[in-house]
């Protein structure tokens, strides 16, 4: 799987060197401030696929003594630095246009720019969704920012081929600074959006659709041994994910009962979360005579109190670290 994540890449990054190429042809034939915007981005769509095959070459790495959780977490750093990167062209971007703003310029040929920039926008739209499927496809949050940040980059040449039109229609040469303006302000908006995720991975921010959906696969194969579930911490490297949790079970079971439910527990999880290979740790509590009011094991041979109803779990006494009931 990571041999194709890594072809996809290369992909990536070949078809981004052309583009880059191909735009700034066209900024060499018109001289337009807006496509010199375009062409500034895809230097970074260059620079960040090059990153970004480094990391999944990282991310294939096996785990060792160094690193027990494996090498995943370099694909938090790939993204910060494309986030990084995307963020400063947008200020070089902004600059660009506040000089062109003040200094009369000529717009040059916008005939062939335009088709130009047309065919270059196709192209990474096409890229930009393919990496998305792909990167989905396979849990590799490399590949699925990579596709984000080229989506960007089609989008935003989708503006500057309406600005373009314009130009030429009208003649009105203010509006391409004006569009690289908002092109560099666009740009800077997914720059930060992209260093946030970074930044949430690396700080280990509990991914809460993947609570969601591991809250899921438990409440769906219920056991009425598995009294209730908490204190859950959910952390991704790479593809896999790391999952804590407590469980509380029958205080009488014998330890070979108890390491059967939790190996119930991670093949179930393994068995139906989507993209990679999912590491359990989980902790047994005892019952306690609180719990009992929730516990679903009618036939409790040590039962204190009735059963009086079923606890749905949720984030939010799924996550806490209390004991369900009382």
């Amino acid at each position: 799987m990571l041999r194709r994540e890594f072809r996809i890449i290369l992909l990536s990054l070949a078809v981004s060197f052309i583009l880059t190429v191909a735009k700034f042809g066209a900024y060499f034939m018109t001289h337009s401030v807006a496509i010199l915007s375009d062409a500034l981005e895809s230097i970074i769509n260059v620079v960040a696929g090059m990153f970004a095959s480094y990391s999944i070459y990282l991310t294939s790495k096996p785990r060792d003594e160094n690193h027990p959780y494996g090498h995943g977490k370099v694909e938090f750093f790939s993204i910060g630095f494309e986030g990084a990167m995307i963020f400063i062209a947008g200020l070089l971007i902004l600059f660009k246009a506040a000089q062109y703003f003040f200094t009369p310029h000529t717009i040059e040929d916008v005939d062939h720019g335009l088709w130009a920039i047309a065919g270059t926008t196709v192209i990474n739209y096409l890229l930009g969704r393919y990496l998305v499927f792909a990167g989905k496809r396979a849990g590799s949050i490399t590949l699925s920012g990579n596709g984000q940040h080229i989506l960007t980059d089609a989008y935003s040449s989708i503006a500057l081929i309406g600005a373009l039109l314009l130009i030429h229609f009208t003649g009105w040469t203010w509006v391409d600074p004006a569009t690289s303006a908002i092109m560099g302000s666009f740009i800077l908006f997914k720059g930060y959006q992209l260093l946030r995720k970074s930044i949430s991975g690396l700080m280990d921010e509990t991914d809460m659709q993947t609570v969601d959906k591991v809250i899921d696969i438990l409440s769906r194969n219920r056991h009425p041994m598995w009294i209730d579930v908490h204190n859950m911490r959910v952390q991704q490297y790479g593809n896999n994910y790391h999952i804590d949790c407590h469980i509380t079970m029958p205080y009488y079971l014998e330890l070979s009962q108890v390491h059967d439910e939790m190996k119930a527990v991670d093949r179930l999880i393994n068995r139906e979360l989507e993209n990679g290979e999912t590491e359990f740790f989980i902790h047994t509590d005892p019952c306690l005579p609180t719990s009992c009011s929730c516990c679903q094991l009618l036939q409790c041979p040590v039962r204190s109190y009735p059963f009086k109803e079923k606890i749905e779990w949720t984030r939010n006494n799924v996550l806490p670290n209390r004991k369900h009931g009382g």
